[in-house]
């Protein structure tokens, strides 16, 4: 049975790593979920991870508590308008990451925006497909809604009780603004982010043998779909390019005095990189706090099994909290460098037991 005050029964169309996630989540809170896709190997998948059971072709039954379509954005009104047609929920919600677009779609077939919630959990990953669904993938992580002007206060309350369910933070944003942030904040550096991993396809031997964690970081998110990336940046066309071509002058400006060589150039360069740390140092830090100056415990460890959790096992000895981790291999060597990132005050802590323990601490 599901605990008091979220859906009790919802249905999940599209079964890829957002709406698995979802599906996982909602199933341990105790609902019952069915679940649709087109594509008949994904469902399966879901359904043997545990994600709830498949829709039955004839629909529901009685309408369930909401519906989540879990589908690329340029699939959201016509999916809603079929959802609806077919009674399949009491209310609807969606989780592309651009709002507008579909939005005006949807009013544009007709369909009943008072039951509709346009939303977006703003999590993922580079992976894809129910194999990379987890539960905990939405804890503590902002969830737009984004309703119309149409929508009724009971749809909200509906989803932003899904959204709570999920671990996640629900928070109202209207639907153009929604749009013009995730461009500067997700889809935009995201393109930066293939950009550079692009200059990568013609590089030789010795570059990519050179390649440290700087590069991994930058280029990570470049691993994603290309098919589900076309699909998004195109709904939110405009909102990127304007993050584009703003990132394109600095880095054609930068470029320039670059060339030019000299040391007021230099000086001109300096202040974009001032202004990239006054940028990063505005990212939120944990559970959306400011963000804390973290200090960094290196610690050189062997590649074999079992090595990691013994680290994590002394820093719970010795009363540490790790906040993020990082790993740098060595080319041709079979050891890296754990980075810990934990408060200052127990970094000395951390060192200590780990050297008490046979790790070498640099510093």
């Amino acid at each position: 049975m599901a605990e008091q005050g979220i859906p009790g029964r919802i249905i999940v169309v599209g079964t890829g790593l957002i709406g698995t996630s979802i599906a996982l989540a909602m199933r341990e809170r105790g609902a019952e979920v069915l679940l649709s896709d087109r594509d008949e190997a994904a469902l399966r998948l879901a359904v043997e991870l545990g994600a709830g059971e498949a829709l039955p072709d004839g629909g529901p039954g009685t309408p369930a508590d909401l519906a989540v379509l879990a589908v690329p954005p340029a699939a959201v009104a016509v999916t809603l308008l079929d959802a609806q047609k077919r009674r399949l929920a009491a209310v609807y919600t969606d989780v592309a990451s651009v709002k507008a677009l579909p939005l005006e779609q949807a009013a544009g077939l007709g369909c009943d925006l008072a039951t509709f919630v346009a939303g977006h959990p703003l999590a993922g990953s580079e992976r894809s497909g129910p194999a990379a669904a987890r539960p905990d993938l939405f804890l503590g992580r902002p969830w737009a809604l984004c309703p119309a002007a149409e929508t009724s206060d009971a749809a909200v309350t509906t989803v932003t009780a899904l959204a709570r369910a999920c671990g996640a933070e629900p928070a109202v944003v209207e639907a153009g603004e929604h749009d013009r942030a995730v461009a500067l904040v997700s889809h935009g550096p995201h393109v930066v982010s293939a950009a550079v991993a692009a200059r990568l396809t013609g590089a030789g031997d010795v570059a990519l043998g050179l390649a440290g964690q700087g590069v991994r970081d930058v280029t990570r998110i470049a691993a994603s779909d290309p098919r589900l990336w076309i699909g998004i940046l195109s709904a939110n066309s405009e909102p990127v390019a304007d993050v584009l071509e703003a990132v394109a002058t600095d880095l054609a400006v930068a470029a320039s005095l670059l060339r030019d060589g000299s040391e007021e150039a230099a000086t001109h360069v300096a202040d974009l990189l001032l202004r990239g740390n006054a940028g990063h140092s505005r990212i939120p830090g944990k559970h959306g706090g400011d963000p804390s100056p973290y200090a960094v415990v290196p610690v050189v460890i062997p590649d074999r099994p079992g090595e990691l959790a013994m680290i994590f096992q002394a820093a719970g000895i010795a009363g540490v909290n790790i906040e993020d981790v990082t790993i740098e291999h060595s080319p041709g060597r079979p050891l890296g460098v754990l980075e810990l990132a934990v408060e200052p005050a127990a970094a000395e802590r951390l060192a200590g037991e780990l050297r008490a323990r046979g790790w070498s601490v640099p510093g």
